[in-house]
């Protein structure tokens, strides 16, 4: 198993993923299937192929298989470009349970340290789901404070930890 960055080649492999990510937990993302589901490959192509210094998106591979996702956005502005957010994180269920999460992890970390400026990264995770909340832990990440009801799907609200690393 390895990681990698992203590149607008990989948008054929990245999307089915993604899609498959806002399918099988809607409770853990801020997008929504049913609005991405319409987006072109060129427009997935096009959202791959930006600066790694503003977004690095990762996937990690199982032979030429690309088996999970994370990426790096780094927020625009002057004011705040010391920081970045670290979401899509997703691995499939057939990959998880053999160190794929935490690779993929290691090579946000690592790029995020190489970044001229960048000093504090933010992570959140949907309150319930603790295999990713201990990934975050174990990785650095302290907690800051719970967002009560940040995402409603089908009815019900799911709340969100925010969590940070200083780099």
């Amino acid at each position: 198993m390895f990681v990698r960055l992203l590149t607008g080649e990989d948008a054929a492999h990245y999307q089915p993923i993604w899609l498959r990510a806002l399918q099988d937990h809607p409770e853990a993302f801020g997008r929504d299937y049913y609005d991405e589901r319409h987006t072109t490959i060129e427009q997935v192509a096009a959202g791959l192929n930006v600066d790694p210094a503003d977004k690095a998106v990762f996937g990690l591979f199982e032979e030429n298989t690309l088996s999970g996702i994370a990426t790096l956005h780094r927020y625009p502005g002057r004011k705040t470009r010391h920081r970045a957010i670290v979401g899509s994180m997703y691995v499939i269920p057939e990959a998880r349970g053999q160190g794929g999460g935490r690779a993929l992890m290691r090579a946000i970390l690592d790029h995020a340290r190489s970044q001229r400026g960048l000093e504090r990264l933010i992570i959140a995770v949907t309150v319930g789901n603790e295999a990713a909340r201990q990934l975050y832990l174990s990785a650095g990440f302290v907690p800051t404070f719970v967002e009560e009801g940040y995402i409603k799907w089908e009815g019900r609200y799911y709340d969100i930890e925010w969590m940070r690393m200083d780099l």
